[in-house]
This record gives C-alpha cells, sequence and structure tokens, in this order.
C-alpha cells in the first residue's frame, strides 16, 4: 500500500477522532459496507500507517500536575555515547516524549511529573546522571492550549480543476 485513496484517508481521521469505533459505525461514517472497510483498516495497519491503538489519560487526573520541557545538552555528540544515552533515555518513564532538536541542546524532553519539588528530585537524581550529560535547561507548561496527538491529513488531498478535493495517488 503506497497510496492512499479517499476511504483511506477518511478512515484515518475517523480513528484518530476515536479508536474505539466499532468496524460496523466506521464503515458508516466513511460511506463503506463493513468487509472492505475492515480489510482497509487491517491494510492500514499492516502497511504501518496506523502504528497502534491506545487510551488518552488525562494526566491531571492521575496526578502528574507537572509538564516540563527539558533542553538537555550532551557532552558529545558522537555515535556510541549518543546512542547510550537515547537507550537510557527511552527507559525513564517520565519522559514522555524525546526529539534530536537543532541550534543549541542535543534532545528536548517532555517530562511528566506529580509536583516541583518531584521534579526537581527527579532532575537531581536520574537526568543530570544520564551517560554523557553536559547540562539541562529546563521550561515549564504553565497550561495547555492544544494538546493532541492527532495528525492534519489535509496535504494528503489535492484540488483537481473544478476545485474539489481528491486523495492524492
Amino acid at each position: 500500500m503506497e497510496t492512499l485513496d479517499k476511504f483511506d484517508l477518511a478512515i484515518l481521521n475517523e480513528l484518530q477522532s476515536d479508536g474505539r469505533l466499532s468496524n460496523a459505525e466506521l464503515a458508516s461514517r466513511v460511506g463503506l459496507s463493513a468487509a472492505p472497510c475492515w480489510r482497509r483498516v487491517r491494510a492500514l495497519e499492516e502497511a504501518g500507517f496506523i502504528k497502534g491503538y491506545r487510551a488518552e489519560i488525562d494526566r491531571h487526573k492521575i496526578g502528574l500536575g507537572v509538564l516540563a520541557f527539558v533542553r538537555l545538552d550532551a557532552d558529545r555528540n558522537a555515535g556510541d555515547v549518543l546512542r547510550a544515552l537515547e537507550e537510557a533515555i527511552r527507559a525513564i518513564p517520565e519522559v514522555v516524549s524525546c526529539h534530536y532538536i537543532s541550534g543549541t541542546g542535543t534532545f528536548e524532553l517532555q517530562v511528566v511529573s506529580c509536583d516541583l519539588n518531584s521534579f526537581s528530585q527527579f532532575a537531581r537524581d536520574v537526568l543530570i546522571n544520564l551517560p554523557n550529560v553536559k547540562d539541562l535547561h529546563t521550561s515549564f507548561s504553565l497550561g495547555e492550549v492544544k494538546a493532541s496527538s492527532a495528525l492534519p491529513l489535509g496535504h494528503l488531498r489535492r484540488l483537481d480543476q473544478a476545485g474539489r478535493q481528491h486523495a492524492v495517488d
């Protein structure tokens, strides 16, 4: 599966909004019968477009009131040393996201914690002691304006001569 048609895009869009839709409801929403819809979902999964399904949990409800953005500077940006640091970061449950970044710093981490004291202890005990860490710079979220894992799909559509949208083939 290399290209996505309008049904595939509709399926992806609907599942991003509600991953718990029954196949019958999903099929109804995208304008397919149940069997072809199910086959398309399986094909999207097998092709890697759909990586998995999970519950979206409210971090505040489970006592994780602090979201910190931590810029981590590595002492050396060399292969083996960075791989060891990557492995160590992947193993830390409090790090919910990590990206290589351009500019100053090596990684940008999103870290959750119960409160500022817990985060402070975590930074001193865990983050600063990761292999090859030179420095940490932390900013804290003061409130979420938008927090969504849904990806935009509009770029996968094109307009025809009459201005109608079509999936990119």
